[in-house]
């Protein structure tokens, strides 16, 4: 427990000295939004060490045996239709996917917040079977990813523009702290028991990277299916109009008001009030975990007790730590991202925004508890040839270039749909030239990277920005997650590439000396 509460404090405190930085300096939050943030900040660093550590007693090890036990049945027809009833469930109980889903639709009437859910979580189930079938049949992941990824910009380019934005975000926003665990976990058992075919290592990752297609490809159906009766792609088309203006400075009107407001409650009050809400958010998405280890273990696992009642300490583990880290966010990071964002894009210096979120950007991924989880099994199964620290600053430089470049299509409003085909088709050519196990890590890294933090605080940064310069966040604001789930397939790749050079250049100078 020590060593994880070392290791969050390492990732968290460095993103909470930016924001009192700015605090003291350009921003302003005030002397009680102040305090909220920082016991904000010690409610997320307690909260995901314990996390993680219920994490590696209790949530892998469930998605572990139980991917072993369903593979070793031999019976494929029953492995796809758990791992898609195993996606769909925690996919509709996942916390970040409630947070988009209330971001869209509070900026978007016309969007069905249930219809949304649904597609997304039948998008994550399907492609979790598919991904397993991957495993079990040893195809290669890049030929996959191909395939799929040309179908989701040829489904792109058709759908209305304004769902193109939170499609992506989708795909990154839905592996989640509950979600990605049991993903990786359930990949990991899998691999396990193919692990005498030639699918060798990067047969145990890919996983998540695959699940994260699911739902880009579902809410860009959903998006061709509702553009002949949405209104939202007449907004989109058209400049800003004068009501639409009137509705710019309503929301501005209304941003000052909650920045002015926010300081004013003690940070007791505010943490007390959500309280409730996230015990609730967070019961949800264990429950399907809990009710899916019974019926397993009734099954196919047939655990002895004392591995049952270690499975359920980390559970708990996992619960109290997912509550403290979601009050944290929504209590401290959350509103003062947003605050932060609207206050300095009002300013005349308002490009010290691409830089502050630079900043950010390389700080705020090793917050992520799902990126914790994938870099020790990277590291574990790798017997520790890949560092977790070489991944984590890959992850941190990737990230902090998308968050910058986030930031400046909201200040100047060019197109995501560019920054997007140019950076798959990048992403796409390299898994061509990098070993297979780095593309396999580098596409579950794009689904890890764009967790809770990004979902809430970042993009809130983001929508205080879009909000603050009178913007439509539907389609300047979204978008954020996205390219933070895009960045590390391209600098991942790289790391692999330049990885495997070194290791032939190497093996070269050995034969040579023999």
């Amino acid at each position: 427990m020590l060593n994880k509460l070392k290791e969050t404090a390492v990732s968290i405190l460095p993103i909470s000295v930016i924001v009192l930085v700015l605090n003291w300096t350009i921003a302003p939050l005030g002397t009680a939004m102040t305090i909220q943030f920082i016991t904000g900040s010690l409610f997320t660093i307690l909260g995901l060490a314990l996390f993680l550590l219920g994490a590696d007693i209790g949530i892998l090890p469930i998605g572990e045996k139980a991917g072993a036990a369903l593979t070793s049945r031999r019976n494929l027809p029953l492995l796809l239709v758990s791992a898609f009833f195993i996606g769909f469930f925690i996919t509709i109980a996942e916390p970040d996917v409630q947070v988009l889903a209330k971001q869209v639709c509070s900026v978007d009437e016309n969007i069905n917040p249930t219809h949304l859910l649904l597609m997304i979580a039948v998008g994550i189930g399907l492609f979790t079977s598919i991904g397993l079938l991957r495993t079990v049949l040893h195809i290669p992941l890049k030929y996959l990813l191909t395939g799929f990824y040309v179908l989701v910009f040829i489904a792109a380019a058709v759908a209305p523009k304004d769902y193109l934005a939170v499609a992506f975000d989708s795909g990154g926003a839905t592996t989640g702290p509950m979600t990605v665990p049991f993903i990786l976990a359930l990949g990991v058992g899998v691999a396990a028991v193919q692990s005498r075919a030639k699918g060798g290592k990067d047969a145990s990752f890919g996983m998540t990277g695959m699940a994260s297609i699911g739902p880009i490809l579902a809410v860009l159906i959903l998006g061709i299916c509702m553009a002949g009766s949405s209104t939202v792609q007449k907004a989109a088309e058209t400049d800003l109009q004068p009501s639409t203006a009137v509705e710019a400075q309503n929301q501005q009107a209304q941003q000052a008001a909650q920045a002015e407001a926010l300081p004013q409650e003690s940070g007791r009050g505010v943490y007390a009030h959500l309280l409730p809400e996230v015990l609730a958010d967070v019961a949800k998405a264990l429950l399907p975990l809990i009710v899916m280890f019974v019926v397993f273990q009734f099954t196919l696992l047939h655990l002895p007790p004392h591995a049952i009642m270690r499975m359920s300490v980390g559970l708990v583990y996992a619960f109290v730590g997912l509550v403290l880290f979601m009050l944290g966010v929504n209590g401290g990071f959350m509103p003062a991202g947003d605050i932060i964002g609207y206050t300095v894009a009002l300013t005349d210096y308002r490009y010290i925004l691409v830089l502050i979120g630079v900043f950010l950007g390389a700080v705020v991924v090793c917050a992520e508890p799902a990126v914790w989880v994938l870099t020790k099994q990277v590291e574990e199964i790798s017997g520790g040839t890949i560092r977790r620290s070489v991944i984590f600053a890959a992850l941190s430089f990737g990230v902090s270039v998308s968050v910058g470049l986030s930031i400046l299509r909201v200040l100047t409003g060019f197109s995501l749909w560019y920054v997007l085909l140019a950076g798959y088709a990048v992403a796409l050519v390299l898994a061509f030239f990098c070993p297979g196990l780095f593309t396999a890590i580098a596409f579950d890294s794009g689904g890890v990277a764009s967790g809770p933090m990004t979902t809430t605080f970042i993009l809130s940064f983001t929508l205080g920005i879009s909000n603050a310069l009178g913007g439509n966040p539907l389609t300047d604001a979204f978008g954020v997650i996205a390219l933070v789930a895009m960045a590390p397939l391209i600098t991942i790749q790289i790391l692999g590439i330049l990885y495997n050079y070194k290791a032939e250049k190497s093996a070269a100078k050995k034969g040579g000396a023999k």
